[in-house]
């Protein structure tokens, strides 16, 4: 907070030696609340927020989940600057109080309106991530990997089916408490049996509109014939591999350009596709610790993975077929770590995908 009074402070200072000279008068200013129901009728999404520090003289509007901040002045005709995003600048006659009341220079409102409507208009040009799929693996009468062990003199079932549903709908919840603005889906929501030509179908036919993309996370539990083999891993599709993710009523008329967009968008998607599954495995190697070994990043056209027309990837968790892993997948504090960690793995790419705008794709 001190940092960016510090720099308001600067700019103040700044605007003044910029703009010394006469003042003209301003033809009209308005109170707090005309000031908000033009900013807001302009650009508002229903979420607007505005603050004020008396103390610091320091005032925000927050629109659209963009953040103008300003300093008021003491008296009438001071000059200073708005700030966009703690990014753009912008100079404009300041507010100032008036018999206790903020009143706003008609130019302040109508440099700060066309700010957020840039700000505004630049998002539709970023990709965001509108939905994420969560395929828990198997289900119903596919239980997956099974193995049963004695421990103490109790049986102990451990079924992949269950797992995969128990850490999958622990992962919803968080993203959903997450992102409230995005589409948490999954492919199944109890013990039922979904076919894996059923699970891709279901993502693929999830809308999206321009300038958005789905992210698909599979969830399984490995098994191997191998008892000591432990740990956890993460998958993404062969590099080489090619989907035809463009139908033919994309470029109608240039079936050449079709096949380039087609090529183009794979190597997004499969780019994609890398940077999530090493976002989870850091997270899982992280939150896990010593507890659980990694077993690395791989790749593999994988059914549900080649199928999908997005970036997908595929988590084994560890293995029901190990002693140890196996008991460890009994313990719901264990699995509601893995689902920390997915989370968490997830969410960092989320970050770093809609910070940078995305990638280019048709879909």
């Amino acid at each position: 907070m001190y940092k960016s009074i510090g720099i308001l402070l600067t700019l103040f200072l700044l605007a003044n030696l910029l703009f010394a000279g006469p003042v003209h008068a301003q033809t009209r200013v308005y109170t707090l609340d005309e000031t908000m129901r033009i900013l807001y009728a302009a650009n508002g999404d229903g979420k607007e927020e505005f603050r004020w520090d008396p103390f610091f003289r320091e005032g925000s509007f927050i629109i659209g989940g963009h953040y103008g901040a300003f300093s008021t002045a003491l008296t009438a005709g001071e000059h200073g600057f708005f700030m966009m995003d703690n990014r753009d600048i912008y100079p404009v006659p300041l507010p100032w109080q008036h018999k206790g009341e903020l009143v706003f220079p008609e130019r302040f409102i109508d440099i700060a309106k066309e700010a957020f409507a840039r700000s505004i208009s630049e998002d539709s040009s970023h990709y965001r991530i509108a939905a994420i799929i969560i395929d828990p693996g198997h289900g119903g009468r596919d239980s997956g990997a099974s193995r049963t062990f004695t421990i103490n003199g109790k049986r102990l079932n451990v079924v992949e089916k269950d797992i995969t549903l128990n850490v999958s709908r622990q992962l919803r919840d968080m993203l959903t408490k997450a992102y409230p603005d995005k589409r948490i889906l999954m492919t199944r929501e109890s013990d039922i049996t979904v076919s894996l030509d059923e699970r891709p179908l279901m993502a693929n036919a999830v809308p999206i509109r321009k300038n958005e993309a789905i992210i698909y996370i599979s969830i399984h539990a490995n098994a191997s014939q191998d008892r000591n083999a432990r740990g956890f891993e993460v998958w993404h599709l062969t590099p080489g591999h090619r989907r035809n993710l463009l139908d033919d009523s994309q470029f109608p008329d240039a079936p050449e350009l079709r096949q380039i967009m087609n090529t183009l968008t794979e190597e997004a998607f499969i780019t994609e596709s890398i940077r999530i599954a090493n976002s989870i495995l850091d997270s899982l190697t992280v939150v896990m610790g010593s507890a659980t070994p990694s077993r690395g990043l791989k790749a593999n056209d994988w059914f549900v993975v080649r199928n999908s027309r997005m970036p997908a990837v595929l988590v084994e968790l560890p293995f029901v077929s190990n002693r140890d892993d196996a008991l460890l997948l009994t313990n719901d504090a264990y699995l509601h770590k893995l689902a920390d960690a997915l989370y968490k793995g997830i969410a960092g790419f989320i970050g770093d995908f809609e910070r940078s705008g995305g990638f280019i794709a048709t879909r």
